[in-house]
C-alpha cells in the first residue's frame, strides 16, 4: 500500500506542478508582453507561482498543514530550483537563440524531478 501511496503523492505532484508551471508562464508571458525584460518577468513569475505552489503542495500533494516555520524553509526547497531555472533560461535564448516565450518550458521539464525531492523531503515530517 505504501507504494500507491506514494506514486499517487506524485500524481498530485505532478499535477500540481502543472497548475504551478501555467501559473509561472501566465505571468511571464504576461510581463514580457508589457514590456519587462525576460529575466525580471521570470523572478517575478517564479515568485507568485511560488507562493501559491506552497499552499498547493501542503493541501493537496503531501496534505500537510501549512505552518510559518514550513512557509520559512520551502524556499530553501526552491535556491536551487530558481538558480538552475534562471541559469538554463540564460543559456537557451543568449547562447541556443531560443525563442523566449518558449524558452522556459524545457527548463521546466529538466527541473520538476528535482523540486519534488526537495519539496517533500521539507514539507513532509
Amino acid at each position: 500500500m505504501e507504494l500507491n501511496s506514494d506514486v499517487n503523492e506524485v500524481l498530485r505532484f505532478i499535477f500540481v506542478g502543472f497548475i504551478n508551471t501555467i501559473n509561472y508562464y501566465v505571468f511571464y508571458i504576461l510581463l514580457i508582453t508589457m514590456g519587462a525584460p525576460y529575466l525580471a518577468a521570470h523572478l517575478i513569475g517564479f515568485a507568485v507561482a511560488f507562493i501559491i505552489s506552497y499552499f498547493l503542495n501542503c493541501r493537496y500533494v503531501y496534505k500537510v498543514r501549512p505552518t510559518l516555520a514550513k512557509f520559512l524553509k520551502f524556499p530553501l526547497s526552491q535556491v536551487f530550483n530558481i538558480g538552475l531555472q534562471t541559469a538554463l533560461l540564460y543559456l537557451f535564448v543568449e547562447s541556443f537563440g531560443w525563442p523566449e516565450p518558449f524558452a522556459p518550458l524545457p527548463v521546466l521539464i529538466i527541473t520538476v524531478p528535482l523540486t519534488y525531492i526537495i519539496t517533500r523531503w521539507i514539507l513532509k515530517d
